[in-house]
């Protein structure tokens, strides 16, 4: 039997799911995250334990036209730049994403704005009403998505639209971490339990 394209891609991965995953609830997109931008994220993460701090995720939106599954496969990060935080909220600007696209035409040449990043210091992980009307007017592709990292206490999801369009600002998701199928995953996200174990956490 002849594999799909995201049958493949989850082959060289390795699956970490968050309490959401395999609800009610059905995201839009699957997520793949690359080793190099989730340690690129860690890092930027813990940078300011006071204050907000993100970015943008780079990558590409694919189409498995086997099964007609969207996923994404995140490559980069780019961490914000002309934008205002504070301890409890980060803002981009126009400027932000002109100078993203800027930086994607000159460096990621053939690659998408996939969504952002962004954390939230002792707060948890959740969208809060600003961050879910940033993402909704500059993240307004079905497909682009939301991570959210609490460096705190290590935990972190991803907020995907529904296929109807709508976003739980509650309700996050798990992602594939490319290359994690040969046993050297590098995800220290404690809210989330590797693929086919029970969590004690």
């Amino acid at each position: 039997m002849t594999k799909t394209l995201i049958t493949l891609w989850m082959d060289y991965a390795l699956r970490w799911d968050s309490p959401y995953d395999n609800g009610e609830i059905q995201p839009v997109v699957t997520v793949f995250l690359t080793q190099p931008a989730y340690a690129r994220i860690h890092v930027h993460a813990a940078s300011d334990l006071d204050n907000e701090v993100g970015g943008i995720l780079v990558g590409q939106w694919c189409l498995d036209n086997g099964t007609e599954s969207q996923f994404l496969v995140i490559e980069n990060v780019l961490p914000a730049r002309y934008t205002r935080q504070s301890s409890v909220h980060l803002t981009f600007t126009q400027d932000s994403i002109v100078h993203y696209h800027g930086i994607i035409e000159q460096r990621f040449a053939g690659k998408q704005i996939v969504g952002w990043y962004h954390t939230h210091p002792r707060m948890g992980i959740f969208l809060s009403q600003y961050d879910t009307w940033l993402h909704n007017h500059f993240f307004p592709e079905p497909w682009q998505v939301a991570l959210v990292v609490e460096p705190h206490s290590s935990a972190a999801g991803f907020f995907v639209r529904q296929t109807n369009g709508l976003l739980d600002p509650s309700c996050y998701f798990g992602f594939y971490e490319m290359n994690g199928h040969v046993g050297h995953s590098t995800v220290r996200w404690q809210n989330l339990t590797r693929s086919g174990e029970e969590s004690d956490k």
